[in-house]
């Protein structure tokens, strides 16, 4: 995981909310050591393999990327924008979860993040005493200690009992998954028993709340649990 708990938050009024969407992906993808490709780009922001290129560019050319042999990393500026969209992000999560269903969290807090001030930024963080993590468990900004000892479920072995603790952000992106995994009360905090594993077909089978749910390996690699 690269460290990412030294960045300065710095003013993003000025970058469009679009700049703001690659940054915070960026941001995920860097952050846990996976390279920042342009296809993976297009396909979770919706977009064409060339639109990403052209913005990939603009941002190298402001300052907020390095794209050369060595890949595409974001820069001192970039990480210290991305820290405050991410921050900002979470904050619309938080302020929203006694409103509207968990699963609408994320798609809704997409919109608002890019209209809240730093001033605002500071005032939530305070009334919401300064939490750790989303609704869904990912870490803010400076506190990737806090999950770092939860595991993929896909590492969990047959039999093993754990407590669901986090949906990873690149599944947030997967609006049907996360509307999947409130239905069958997969949420952070939910007791879980891992009752089947098929390599064959990529399956794990979890027992909650006495229902047997079934997921792929794909989807069950972004939920993250602890041991107990």
């Amino acid at each position: 995981m690269t460290n990412v708990t030294t960045s300065e938050a710095i003013e993003i009024s000025g970058l469009s909310s679009t700049i703001q969407d690659y940054l915070s992906l960026i941001y995920v993808m860097e952050r846990d050591g996976e390279p920042v490709i342009g296809s993976r780009l297009a396909e979770l922001l919706g977009v064409t393999p060339p639109t990403v290129t052209n913005t990939l560019k603009r941002m190298t050319r402001d300052g907020l990327l390095t794209m050369d042999k060595n890949g595409t990393h974001l820069t001192e500026s970039g990480w210290a924008a991305a820290r405050v969209v991410m921050r900002r992000h979470m904050l619309m999560e938080w302020m929203m979860v006694q409103t509207l269903p968990w699963s609408k969290l994320h798609a809704e807090a997409h919109h608002l993040e890019h209209a809240i001030s730093s001033m605002t930024e500071t005032a939530l963080m305070e009334q919401l005493g300064h939490p750790r993590t989303c609704p869904h468990g990912n870490p803010l900004p400076g506190c990737e200690q806090a999950v770092s000892a939860w595991l993929p479920l896909t590492q969990i072995a047959e039999g093993e009992q754990v407590i669901l603790r986090r949906i990873h952000e690149l599944a947030e992106e997967n609006a049907p998954l996360l509307a999947y995994l409130e239905a069958k009360q997969l949420l952070p905090g939910a007791s879980l028993r891992v009752t089947e594993i098929l390599p064959f077909n990529q399956t794990i089978t979890v027992e909650v709340n006495a229902q047997a749910v079934t997921l792929g390996n794909a989807a069950a690699r972004y939920l993250f649990v602890e041991k107990t």
